[in-house]
């Protein structure tokens, strides 16, 4: 259990911190209207992201007794992960867009993570085979957990980013950010090999 709730607190704080239209939403709508508006903008993902979540497992659930399919689906999510880890590295401080005119900043922040790819994409490569995995193995908690963590740091750290760009805007400009992004690639590269070692295990390689 402990496994997948690592692989959750990794996940959840590499996605969010991670540059993107969802925290570059995040930090104009605090810089516009205060850092309440970029907080409702940085929950969008509980709103939003159930039923990707639901269409992703149930499509995995036919897949769960095909260990050759799993395999090479964590492959495909070990490629993601590795890219994932490219970005963090290479991550530069995050800028705003435009300031907006009116105070809709959950609306906001759910159309632009319904209508983002990303979401769909660490679904099914990363996040919905690891649920599938947790379910099959340790058992529903351990699934509890990974969706806990992931979610708790997902959204916890798109929250800090929110407060840092209406208090404290210099420390998103400094060397922390790009610190503790590059700290997470790092991780996301060793969890990548992880899934690689795990794929190649379902796929019947030595």
């Amino acid at each position: 259990m402990q496994e997948y709730l690592a692989a959750g607190l990794l996940l959840g704080a590499a996605a969010g911190f991670a540059p993107g239209p969802l925290l570059a939403l995040v930090i104009s709508e605090t810089l516009a209207h205060g850092a309440r508006a970029g907080a409702r903008v940085a929950v969008a993902p509980l709103l939003t992201d159930l039923p990707i979540i639901a269409l992703t497992l149930g499509l995995l659930a036919g897949l769960a007794r095909h260990d050759a399919a799993l395999g090479l689906l964590s492959l495909a999510g070990a490629a993601l992960v590795l890219r994932l880890g490219w970005e963090s590295l290479r991550a530069r401080p995050p800028t705003a867009a435009a300031p907006a005119d009116a105070p809709r900043s959950l609306r906001r922040g759910v159309l632009v993570n319904a209508l983002s790819p990303h979401p769909w994409l660490f679904w099914i490569g990363v996040g919905g085979p690891l649920v599938v995995r947790a379910w099959d193995g340790p058992g529903w908690p351990a699934a509890a957990a990974f969706l806990a963590a992931f979610y708790a740091l997902l959204v916890g750290a798109k929250l800090l980013l929110a407060w840092f760009a209406g208090h404290a805007r210099a420390l998103l400009r400094g060397g922390l950010y790009r610190g503790v992004m590059a700290v997470l690639g790092l991780l996301l590269w060793l969890f990548a090999a992880l899934l690689v070692r795990d794929g190649l295990a379902l796929l019947g390689w030595p």
